[in-house]
């Protein structure tokens, strides 16, 4: 059997190197695929070859390795968890732990990529490339936790901005409420109005029914006169 060979992924792009074991034909197979690009084609052989013996931390890591490229990063980091259980050498642990951060950082889950750099490192302590992507896994959480933060001000900012609105309008409707009770007795001073005007007609008429009845009686004194002279 061939020594087994762990190279680590880095997040800026440097291929992979997957695990080698010639006593496995399936992992052999699969790497030959892997090798060729044909990433999916490789998956199976990986899988093939976990049927086929479940401790088996090569299979894992390859599989692993084969779901990274196809971008299905948090599946990948499952099996790397996997593989993490089935070996207990420092140097290999050190790879798996590494591209698992890889993987959590592809996904944007950048506190579980900071863990799992951090385990590599105490691992392999002088590894400068998973040193490196811790550093850049740490300001990208920095970072998302500046835009959520700025995010959830945005949104305390939009509720108080509408509860504002909400009592302005509130406040306007209790006042447009008021206005019809402030106004309510301008009727009543409509309706005296109304009957004073009618009182004064009234007044008039009676004024100039005493004035006609004054003429005629005038009128009929004169007739009264005249037949007294013949």
């Amino acid at each position: 059997m061939r020594k087994l060979l762990f190279c680590t992924i880095l997040s800026i792009g440097i291929p992979f190197v997957v695990l080698a074991q010639e006593a496995n034909p399936d992992i052999r197979s699969g790497n030959k695929l892997y090798k060729n690009q044909k990433y999916t084609d490789s998956e199976i052989e990986y899988r093939k070859g976990i049927q086929k013996d479940k401790k088996s931390i090569e299979s894992f890591y390859n599989l692993g390795n084969s779901l990274y490229q196809q971008k299905k990063y948090k599946e990948a980091a499952e099996e790397y968890e996997k593989a993490a259980t089935l070996t207990d050498n420092k140097d290999k642990l050190a790879s798996v732990y590494h591209n698992m951060g890889n993987s959590y950082y592809e996904a944007e889950d950048y506190g579980k990529s900071i863990d799992a750099y951090k385990k590599s490192l105490k691992n392999r302590p002088s590894d400068n490339d998973t040193r490196f992507n811790l550093a850049l896994a740490q300001q990208k959480l920095q970072k998302q936790q500046q835009q959520q933060q700025q995010q959830q001000q945005d949104q305390n900012q939009d509720k108080k901005d509408q509860k504002d609105k909400q009592q302005q309008q509130d406040q306007k409707d209790k006042k447009d409420q008021q206005k019809p009770q402030q106004q309510q007795p301008q009727p009543q001073q409509e309706e005296l109005s109304k009957e004073a005007a009618q009182q004064i007609l009234n007044s008039y008429s009676q004024d100039e029914r005493e004035v006609q009845e004054k003429v005629k009686e005038q009128q009929q004194a004169g007739q009264r006169h005249l037949e007294k002279d013949w």
